[in-house]
């Protein structure tokens, strides 16, 4: 088939790949959110999978919003017979849902109806979810409500960070996408709705959210961390400034609430439950270190207190 791509992170390009090594379809564009200014100097850069088209030669969209009659209009002279999505970061208007012939299909890290919505991903691993996975379905307007073609199932790890198992469905996904394209092009494939049941929603997380609650038992402060890393990056406070944290190890040294314990190498922080095991530890304006010699450096005094602001996300 003829294809236009959407998609913006670097979580999106394993399934360029796989559709470009697969070779059975044309890919004419891509379509991307606009270049954004990162880094210090703040200066535009390009997303990963418009980096990923522009080293290819390949046409690159950037409507502001796909609503832009611009885009309805060079998406209609592409006139492509499939638009296959993976985390492009914009809602798609029905008008240019209606152009190509077999619509747009999107790549989803989750088992639908489950965790629809932006972080389907670090919800699983908040909530403690054994099981998860991906699948392909037909966008629509509403909210990845759209019927299935697709899934496959994935195992959550005891220790997997949400980057852990982005990383794993990226590429298992991306294979499942190429597969269900064939089925699309053979129309050998039907979509299925998706049961009434079993809908939870994964909004956004936040910054805030990410601020670790020490009252909570050490299960929760272990899924939480996990969950918000590498993004947007678990934290806590301490001597009134914001500390960035790794995950951490659950132990039974038996603390308050943010009680810090050090003892050689290793600090123990309080929970509601058992206390934690830090890993790394970054302090504003520092690079990461382990733990210890974050305590070392810091001079932890007895009674001292790591702070905790938010509660967890709304998300069912």
């Amino acid at each position: 088939m003829r294809l236009v791509f959407a998609g913006t992170p670097e979580v999106a390009v394993p399934a360029l790949d796989a559709i470009a090594a697969d070779g059975q379809h044309e890919i004419l564009a891509v379509l991307t959110r606009p270049d954004a200014p990162a880094g210090r100097g703040k200066k535009l850069h390009r997303s990963p999978v418009g980096a990923w088209a522009d080293e290819r030669g390949i046409e690159v969209l950037t409507p502001a919003k796909p609503r832009e009659p611009e885009f309805l209009e060079r998406l209609r002279a592409l006139a492509p017979d499939c638009v296959p999505v993976v985390a492009y970061g914009a809602l798609v208007p029905q008008v240019a849902l209606d152009i190509p012939a077999r619509g747009w299909i999107n790549l989803h890290f989750s088992l639908l109806p489950a965790w629809r919505g932006a972080a389907p991903v670090q919800h699983a691993v908040w909530h403690g979810d054994e099981v998860t996975g991906a699948c392909v379905f037909q966008l629509e307007a509403g909210l990845d409500t759209g019927p299935v073609f697709g899934t496959l199932t994935e195992t959550i790890r005891p220790k997997d960070t949400s980057g852990d198992l982005l990383g794993r469905l990226a590429l298992s996904g991306g294979e499942l996408l190429v597969q269900v394209l064939h089925g699309i092009a053979a129309d050998a494939l039907r979509a299925v709705p998706q049961p009434g049941d079993g809908v939870s929603l994964a909004p956004k997380i936040t910054v805030e959210d990410a601020g670790v609650v020490w009252s909570e038992p050490a299960f929760a402060v272990d899924r939480r961390i996990r969950a918000c890393t590498p993004a947007p990056g678990a934290w806590t406070t301490f001597r009134g400034e914001r500390i960035k944290l790794a995950p951490v190890t659950v132990a039974g040294e038996p603390l308050a609430p943010g009680e810090i314990s050090v003892q050689k190498n290793n600090v123990y922080v309080g929970t509601g439950t058992t206390s934690v095991l830090l890993g790394e530890v970054r302090a504003q304006g520092k690079k990461a270190m382990e733990a210890g010699a974050w305590a070392r450096g810091v001079r932890i005094e007895a009674g001292e207190r790591l702070g905790g602001p938010p509660s967890a996300p709304t998300s069912r």
